[in-house]
């Protein structure tokens, strides 16, 4: 559970103890391993981001997965030919380091009713962008965000809607309808129980308020969060930028190979 908030923290360091091959990595995708971009489509992966991630990975044994509000599909997209472990739509739908996904057989009445809901006034609006995933709906207001206070009140109300199987998730210029039962934290908690990332430390990275339930889960289980940007968070560590994230990263695995 989030019990406290701080605006600003250290950096985290240059080296851990034991190396990374003692930790499990997780890793936001938008705006800490990939700068953000008008609309999710725009984003682009360069070389060097798949050269680090594999990098990592190989420097932590495998123990290291994606956690996204993307699909599955599109994080597989964006960082093909690497093919990791993903928690995606914020942990409704996760694939582990065996392959195996988790979260398919979930119905799909509360989200066919809330497309319902958004269309009759999203359409409306210009600037919104509306992103169906599936198991998670989310309206982006970044080209509109004069709109912010009317998508928050519309989309709570369909949400209501829901009896409870759905909750909202704020994010940068986002807001999203995900089940009320998965978030980014209990994706962590599922990946620790297996295999290869049980019994090692693991270290949660992200930028925004989806992360933070990721930060509470290695907090509980006695790990490292950091924080990228501003704003406050639980996360006793902080990095500026995309560009500081990979630095950091890439200093983990060079000192671990030295």
């Amino acid at each position: 559970m989030r019990t406290a908030t701080t605006a600003s923290g250290g950096p985290p360091p240059a080296t851990l103890s034991g190396g990374p091959g003692a930790y499990a990595f997780f890793l936001d995708v938008d705006g800490t391993l990939l700068e953000m971009a008008p609309t999710p489509d725009l984003v682009r992966v360069d070389a060097d981001v798949l050269t680090l991630l594999g990098a990592v990975q190989a420097a932590a044994d495998g123990a290291l997965a994606l956690v996204s509000g993307r699909t599955v599909a599109d994080v597989d997209r964006l960082f093909t030919p690497l093919r990791l472990p993903v928690a995606g739509q914020h942990g409704a739908d996760r694939r582990d380091a065996l392959g195996g996904r988790h979260g398919l057989d979930r119905g799909p009445a509360p989200l066919e009713a809330i497309r319902r809901c958004v269309a009759a006034w999203a359409a409306g609006m210009d600037g919104l962008l509306v992103e169906d995933k599936g198991m998670s709906l989310a309206v982006h207001y970044r080209q509109a965000p004069q709109l912010q206070g009317q998508v928050y009140r519309l989309l709570a109300e369909c949400v209501a809607q829901a009896g409870g199987t759905l909750s909202l998730q704020p994010g940068r210029m986002v807001l999203e309808a995900r089940p009320a039962d998965r978030d980014k934290g209990v994706a962590v908690l599922e990946f620790m129980a297996e295999t290869p990332f049980a019994g090692r430390m693991p270290l949660f990275v992200g930028d925004d308020a989806t992360d933070e339930d990721g930060f509470a889960a290695v907090t509980r289980l006695g790990g490292h969060a950091v924080k990228v940007g501003d704003g406050d968070s639980i996360a006793p560590w902080r990095l500026p930028d995309v560009g500081a994230v990979r630095a950091w990263l890439g200093g983990l695995v060079q000192g671990a190979v030295r």
